[in-house]
């Protein structure tokens, strides 16, 4: 009996590589970059978005003429503005205090689970 042959047989073929290779225009590699660019984009079109509504509601006021329905609906927009800017201030807010109690930085690149211990 042929040796040779039997340890052909009994060999374990080798394992296929199943590597992906990154693509040639992807430039984030890490998940926490792209996270920090989501949320530091979300923040900042919602700031300009903020701002846009309440120039736009002064403007309506500026143009009113004295007319109490025009007057009453720039106010309620200038209004609306002022709570939208609260609630951009108070989701920052959320996300500090998150990144606070529990260790996670939000706006790190190096973006790492917390420990169980």
């Amino acid at each position: 009996m042929n040796l040779n042959i039997v340890q052909k047989v009994l060999a374990a073929p080798a394992a296929p590589d199943f590597s992906i290779d990154k693509p040639e225009n992807v430039q984030i590699t890490n998940i926490g970059t792209l996270i920090k660019g989501a949320v530091q984009g979300a923040l900042l079109i919602a700031a300009l978005l903020v701002f846009a509504y309440l120039i736009w509601g002064g403007i309506q006021w500026i143009t009113s003429g004295g007319d109490k329905g025009k007057t009453q609906e720039a106010r309620d927009r200038i209004t609306a503005a002022l709570v939208g800017l609260a609630v951009v201030a108070a989701a920052w807010a959320v996300m500090l205090i998150i990144q606070y109690f529990f260790g996670i930085s939000v706006l790190d690149e190096n973006l790492t689970p917390p420990k169980a211990y």
